[in-house]
């Protein structure tokens, strides 16, 4: 049965034998039509949480054009202090967050995160003084800390290595479409000045993260558990479902959590890896999705017409995410299509440095930021898949996960000072650093995939290459000889 459904290294996913028919208990079941009705339901469900994490993080950057440090009586530099301590509760709550996944279920833990930020994002509409401001964006990052680790982990428990990276950079675009959609809701919800407050930031707030508890509230009727306990598959469909993790992957083991697990991804050079990899890709990220707005606005344009023209970029992004990810599918390829894509969004920031006068010149810098969007989202997508594909054992593959996070997030903390007042409207400094940055990236993400193909060569002299590790009894993760990383 494992040689009837293993898939080739070269074939893209929705053409290699996971497609095919497959007989279990006597019933004929096609893989691609169960692999649609899977991604029916979880895909949906999960990129619009994460779709309302992105818009509740970043529609401080909305707010900020619509008078939110004029209300506050806000310094440029306290503004920017609660945006790095958002990153900080983050950081030091990612591992935690995935620790309690691990211990708990998705149906439970990731609704009550979902309904415990969308109460601190509404809570930010009421915030009268700059205490207030920082207390609410540390408790943001530390509610939101434990969504984008644990639905990658989620993932691993249903869908074969070669599968996740599609949907994780699917589930990743969400957050570029909360780009598009927080510009064009600003600007309708910037509209209600006047209405109990003189400016309409507040409303920005209010609205979305009321918004974002009900859809949580209703997220316990439609987030799923993992293959074993969830009630829309038939016995049948759960069997498949084993014997196809069990044919590449140690989602079917039954893995209890253990420390000595944690420790193991602490002490492997290729988890700390992972998370520079998004530690060079996270600081362009967040500088460009927390100050489009700013930006936008110092090319001489209204509040208004910059709300709406931070859609397009998005927007190009989420297509550039998607293509590029199946791309690097087809090709079966991880280090060269994120490179590339770092490479394109380096061209923009070196536009946007190149335009000595952007606000006589606007259109050349919007164009940058067509190239840095383009760029960033598709390579932090797959970055983000690397460890879900690469990294065996349930416990250390959730820890690295977490770690990726942790770590690439500092470089968010660092970005959240870049821009700043003094340095407009060309901010030389934060488009420099975010160059750097992608610069930087290029080269890590070289390195670990020189180091992980090197892995894989050494490891034929070794041992040869078993996919079925669900059926293996000794297997011992990713360290085990017979095991071929992803490269």
């Amino acid at each position: 049965m494992a040689e009837e459904i293993r898939e080739t290294k070269a074939a893209p996913y929705l053409e290699s034998p996971v497609a095919s028919d497959t007989e279990t208990a006597g019933r004929k079941i096609s893989e691609k039509s169960l692999l649609r009705k899977i991604d029916s339901r979880l895909l949906p469900a999960v990129g619009l949480l994460y779709l309302l994490s992105f818009l509740d993080r970043s529609n401080v950057g909305n707010a900020r054009i619509e008078g939110l440090l004029t209300d506050l009586h806000m310094t440029d530099d306290q503004y920017l202090n609660g945006l790095t301590l958002y990153f900080v509760g983050y950081v030091l709550f990612e591992i935690p967050c995935n620790i309690i996944l691990k211990k708990t279920t998705p149906r439970i833990w990731l609704p009550v995160l979902t309904i415990a930020w969308g109460i601190v994002a509404t809570l930010l509409g009421v915030v009268e003084n700059y205490a207030g401001f920082l207390t609410a964006r540390f408790f943001l990052g530390v509610t939101e800390s434990g969504l984008f680790p644990g639905v990658v982990y989620y993932f691993s428990m249903w869908y074969k290595r070669r599968e996740r990276q599609y949907r994780v950079s699917l589930f990743f675009s969400a957050a570029s479409l909360a780009g598009a959609f927080g510009g064009i809701l600003a600007y309708g919800i910037g509209r209600m000045g006047g209405i109990v407050w003189a400016n309409g930031w507040r409303w920005i707030f209010i609205l979305e993260g009321i918004f974002t508890v009900v859809v949580a509230v209703a997220a316990f009727w439609f987030i799923h558990n993992y293959p074993n306990t969830s009630t829309f598959l038939n016995d049948d469909e759960r069997e498949l479902i084993q014997q196809r993790l069990s044919s590449d992957s140690d989602a079917t083991n039954e893995e209890h959590f253990t420390w000595a697990a944690v420790v193991e991804a602490l002490k492997d050079p290729s988890c700390w890896l992972y998370g520079l990899g998004f530690h060079t890709m996270s600081l362009p990220l967040y500088t460009l999705s927390l100050f489009l707005p700013t930006i936008i606005t110092n090319l001489g344009y209204t509040a208004a017409k910059s709300q709406l023209l931070t859609v397009p970029p998005y927007a190009f992004a989420f297509i550039t995410t998607l293509t590029v990810a199946i791309a690097s599918e087809r090709r079966g390829q991880r280090a060269l299509f994120i490179g590339g894509s770092s490479l394109f969004a380096a061209i923009g920031y070196a536009i946007l440095l190149g335009n000595t006068d952007p606000v006589a010149r606007p259109g050349v810098s919007y164009v940058g930021v067509f190239f840095a969007a383009g760029g960033i989202y598709p390579a932090v997508a797959l970055v983000l898949s690397w460890p879900a594909i690469n990294v065996s054992g349930q416990t250390k593959r959730a820890t690295a996960n977490a770690m990726q996070i942790s770590i690439g997030n500092c470089g968010a903390v660092i970005g959240t000072q870049l821009y700043r007042t003094t340095d407009r409207p060309r901010f030389v400094v934060g488009h420099s650093v975010a160059l750097a940055y992608l610069l930087a990236n290029i080269a890590v993400v070289a390195v670990l995939g020189f180091r992980l193909k090197k892995e894989n060569q050494r490891r034929e002299g070794v041992a040869p290459e078993i996919k079925d590790v669900g059926q293996v009894v000794d297997w011992k993760g990713d360290s085990d000889p017979r095991w071929r990383f992803e490269y």
